[in-house]
């Protein structure tokens, strides 16, 4: 049958992004320059390589008559769809970007942007995150992003400090143990 008489499309809406961080209001995105390192290899690999790749067989599948019941058609194209949105994507983020070089902080004594916190909850646990960027934050490697509920409690913190972290249970006060930065390299 033909698609004019189906509902499918081959657009596929650009709401329904799955990796589609959060951005601040006022669109800064602020990232290290690691971060933006990363953002700029994912996308010259889609770009010059992955993408280049699917069009050769998505072409050589169009060449082979019924694109209908031709698999390669089918799934290079929805590849393709993939590839181009992550592009468009990563070209937004990397073009709103803010490069903050946390090596540069002259201010150590305070929680900023690329500080690595130690703090302690009033049960004693304590915990070590980094904050960074929207786009390379991870919180199974104890790395968060600087919107997050955590990383706005302890922003211009110091040593010693108890600031009131928001919780859906409530306000927890948590005490910042230490401020570290990386070390220039």
């Amino acid at each position: 049958m033909s698609k004019a008489f189906t509902k499918e499309t081959d657009a596929e809406p650009e709401d329904e992004r799955e990796d589609a961080p959060v951005s601040e209001p006022g669109g800064k995105n602020y990232i290290t320059p690691q971060g933006l390192r990363r953002l700029q290899d994912e996308f010259r690999k889609l770009f010059r390589e992955e993408r280049p790749k699917v069009v050769e067989v998505v072409h050589w599948a169009a060449g082979n008559g019924d694109r209908s019941e031709n698999g390669d058609y089918i799934y290079g194209k929805k590849r393709l769809r993939e590839i181009d949105r992550r592009i468009r994507f990563l070209s937004k983020r990397m073009e709103i970007a803010e490069v903050v070089d946390p090596t540069r902080q002259t201010r150590k004594d305070q929680v900023f942007f690329g500080a690595t916190v130690t703090y302690a909850n009033e049960r004693g646990d304590e915990r070590t995150i980094t904050i960074l960027g929207i786009d390379e934050a991870n919180i199974e490697q104890g790395e968060v992003s600087w919107v997050s509920p955590i990383a706005r409690a302890l922003l211009k913190a110091r040593e010693g400090d108890v600031v009131e972290l928001r919780t859906p249970n409530g306000i927890e006060p948590i005490e910042v143990i230490e401020i570290r930065y990386p070390a220039p390299g």
